[in-house]
């Protein structure tokens, strides 16, 4: 499950009209979502309130293996509405595989005027955790500077303990790390500066196609591009079926360090199928003029299933990762991933599996007893039915296997999840974690 602070950052960048996912960052987060999902460890509870739509509080707790706690503050400047840990939507609290949909320029906030002045401030969030007994803060401050331009300023302050580290006390590690976005859909750019370090760093992704905008509106030019695709020439083939329609982003990164007199770079390259998953391009309706609104109804979507296909290259660190997921059916996703490493040689193969747990509606009988047949597609039955949990699995070739299911008892979030490794014979089990969460608006 997302924290409640991760929860409520998602959802202000919702509100806001920031896509996070246009990110390089992001580039690899429908096989994470997968194959790196983390599971807790211990015993830790979680309570969060929303007193009013800006302002928010969340408490947490961990119990076992060790007893400590943190306090945190949430306000921001637009009303956000997370609802309760009761009727939240699932998969919004959940790391899952999802196609993302076409990227976008974001659209700027609306002018806000009062007698003649204009009043309206720019969208912003504050956050900050204190963490007890460490005495460790974190802060966040993200604020839209203009409609394409985005500022996330982090903080960590953690003070020295009083036992040397080589006793095994910890050191400071206390950092500001400040980031500029720059979104306009097709490409994005991303401009990071860490303190401890005198890291400095830049992040471009790139999206092939078009991008995402409204439906054609031409009624003249529908027409034309519908006749000729219904009048079929004599010398025209019919098109061989096979291969996946999508569309590609490429990017990559570099990174230099004044402290450690470094640098580094990587490149990265994503294939997304068509239509998008969230929501779906076939059914965004076409306006009402155009005469392929009447027909849009009755379009097939593509017959292939939505697909991510990623790789990553370092070649400084001759790392070489390449991902590939798959939604399979309507509730379960695949995916894989091979690391290799040119210069040691070193690999690995991560497979992962995600499978959402629905709750069946009781067959409706007539009045001889029998069950009724009902007149929905099973497609439709299988998106109707409520979603109950999310069961996650992944195996690697070094002999760790992890399980995790997430779902809600009642109006409470719970996580549990299980993490092993067979290669170790005295001690196969590594750590079972259980995660409780509640939060509110009321």
């Amino acid at each position: 499950m997302h924290p409640f602070a991760s929860f409520v950052l998602r959802t202000y960048y919702k509100a806001t009209g920031w896509n996070e996912d246009n990110l390089f960052t992001n580039l690899t987060r429908s096989s994470d979502a997968i194959l790196d999902f983390t599971v807790p460890k211990g015993l830790h509870f979680s309570l969060s309130k929303s007193p009013n739509a800006l302002f928010k509080t969340t408490y947490s707790m961990n119990a076992m293996p060790s007893l400590n706690g943190s306090v945190g503050y949430i306000f921001t400047s637009c009303e956000l509405d997370v609802q309760n840990s009761g009727n939240v939507r699932l998969k919004d609290v959940t790391d899952r595989f999802k196609v993302f949909d076409q990227p976008r320029r974001p659209e700027g906030k609306g002018e806000e005027w009062l007698a003649g002045e204009r009043v309206d401030i720019r969208d912003y969030l504050l956050y900050g955790r204190l963490y007890i007994p460490t005495g460790r803060l974190d802060a966040l401050y993200s604020t839209r500077l203009s409609p394409t331009l985005q500022a996330v300023v982090a903080a960590i302050s953690d003070p020295p303990t009083s036992v040397r580290p080589e006793l095994g006390g910890r050191s400071n590690v206390s950092n500001l790390m400040v980031s500029l976005q720059h979104d306009v859909g097709k490409w994005c750019t991303e401009y990071t500066w860490s303190a401890e370090d005198g890291m400095w760093g830049v992040k471009f992704l790139h999206n092939f196609g078009k991008v995402g905008g409204t439906a054609v509106t031409d009624s003249s030019s529908s027409d034309n591009q519908t006749t000729s695709s219904r009048v079929k020439r004599v010398d025209e083939e019919d098109p061989v079926e096979g291969g996946l329609r999508g569309r590609l982003s490429a990017g990559a990164e570099f990174y230099i360090s004044a402290k450690e007199k470094s640098a580094g770079v990587s490149t990265g390259i994503r294939f997304s199928t068509l239509p998008d998953a969230t929501p779906p391009s076939y059914q965004i309706p076409a306006p009402s003029s155009s005469p392929l609104s009447s027909s849009s109804k009755t379009l097939p979507p593509y017959s292939q299933p939505p697909t991510t296909i990623t790789a990553l290259f370092n070649p400084m660190l001759g790392h070489l990762s390449g991902a590939y997921s798959a939604r399979v059916s309507k509730d379960l996703s695949l995916s894989s991933r091979f690391d290799f490493n040119v210069y040691s040689y070193d690999s690995e193969w991560t497979m992962g599996a995600e499978y959402w747990l629905r709750k069946r509606f009781p067959s409706e009988e007539t009045e001889d007893g029998s069950a009724k047949a009902s007149n929905m597609s099973l497609e439709e039955e299988t998106t109707k039915r409520e979603v109950q949990g999310v069961f996650k699995a992944r195996a690697s070739t070094s002999n760790n296997v992890s399980v995790m299911w997430e779902g809600r008892i009642q109006s409470m979030l719970v996580s549990l999840g299980v993490v092993s490794d067979f290669s170790n014979r005295l001690k196969p089990i590594k750590a079972v974690g259980l995660e409780l969460s509640y939060f509110s608006s009321e």
